[in-house]
């Protein structure tokens, strides 16, 4: 999952799991500054600067990326051992990171959630209260960037509206879950078997 910063992907999120089973959700580790009310290894895993190089170092990260002036990553370990366990692992990226988890696993499906307008993603990211205006102007332009991007992905959800942004998310989920179910050459050899 990929969208701009303010975009609602948390929100969303946590809205659409606890209707989903067997989905691992991959907690990312980030150098950015704890916002009130996060708790390490809940939203982020929080590292210094020097903590994040060494886990790149030591190939620790499935996928990283420098984002307005912070590094943010997937720890590789959670995400293989969730696969290993038949579990279906959602991530939640920005551009960078997204592609280059694409260009790792390009079974991985890619769905990006949009604002419905720009000035509404202002109008979220201000409501927070959490940024400086230099870093408000910093998510705006990279947000531009990102929705130029958007054809690259499988799905996109417009978060306009929480519930039916949460439904299409799910749905896409669940659609994917019977696609590759149904696909397998060995299923279809059964089923033609049978006619």
């Amino acid at each position: 999952m990929t969208g701009a910063s303010g975009v609602g992907k948390d929100t969303i999120r946590h809205a659409a799991l606890p209707d989903i089973e067997n989905l691992f959700f991959s907690i990312s580790a980030t150098t950015r500054t704890k916002r009130e009310g996060e708790v390490h290894g809940k939203q982020y895993y929080f590292h210094s600067k020097e903590d994040f190089e060494e886990m790149l170092a030591n190939d620790g990260l499935l996928e990283h990326a420098e984002y307005v002036g912070d590094y943010y990553g997937t720890p590789s370990k959670p995400v293989l051992e969730a696969l290993a366990r038949g579990q279906d692992v959602l991530l939640e990226l920005e551009l960078v990171g997204a592609r280059k988890v694409k260009e790792k696993m390009p079974e991985a499906i890619m769905i990006f959630i949009a604002p419905p307008t720009l000035s509404e993603l202002e109008r979220r990211l201000r409501s927070r209260g959490t940024d400086s205006e230099e870093k408000i102007q910093k998510r705006l332009s990279r947000a531009r960037e990102e929705i130029k991007a958007v054809k690259e992905f499988n799905y996109v959800v417009v978060n306009d509206l929480l519930t039916r942004a949460v439904r299409d998310f799910k749905s896409i989920i669940y659609a994917e879950r019977v696609k590759s179910k149904y696909i397998e050459p060995q299923d279809i050899a059964r089923f033609l078997k049978e006619l």
